[in-house]
């Protein structure tokens, strides 16, 4: 997966469309992430005794891969993500913007 956790992104589609926010939580086998103050839900809860206060609960659901973009922290533009290889034997993300290493 191209995105990271800790990356700072930008939606591209849906109703959240042009918020930017930090990647929360990546989950690869389903192809979401979970962006920092988007995509909002909410979920009716039970009370479950006394502690436990039932009511409307929101959360941020997870939106699929497909509907961000990475935002370079050198040019600050929504870009996508290339692999430069290392002559070590690594390889890192590049912006194909600018040409900047992402990591």
């Amino acid at each position: 997966m191209r995105i990271h956790k800790g990356d700072q992104v930008t939606i591209i589609k849906g109703r959240d469309r042009g918020k930017r926010g930090k990647v929360k939580q990546v989950r690869p086998a389903e192809g979401r992430i979970v962006v920092e103050g988007a995509n909002f839900a909410k979920r009716h809860r039970k009370s479950r005794g006394r502690m436990d206060q039932g009511g409307i609960v929101e959360f941020e659901a997870p939106i699929r891969v497909c509907n961000v973009m990475i935002v370079c922290p050198h040019c600050k533009e929504p870009t996508r993500v290339g692999y430069d290889f290392l002559p070590e034997g690594g390889k890192v993300r590049v912006c194909r913007a600018c040409g900047e290493a992402l990591d």
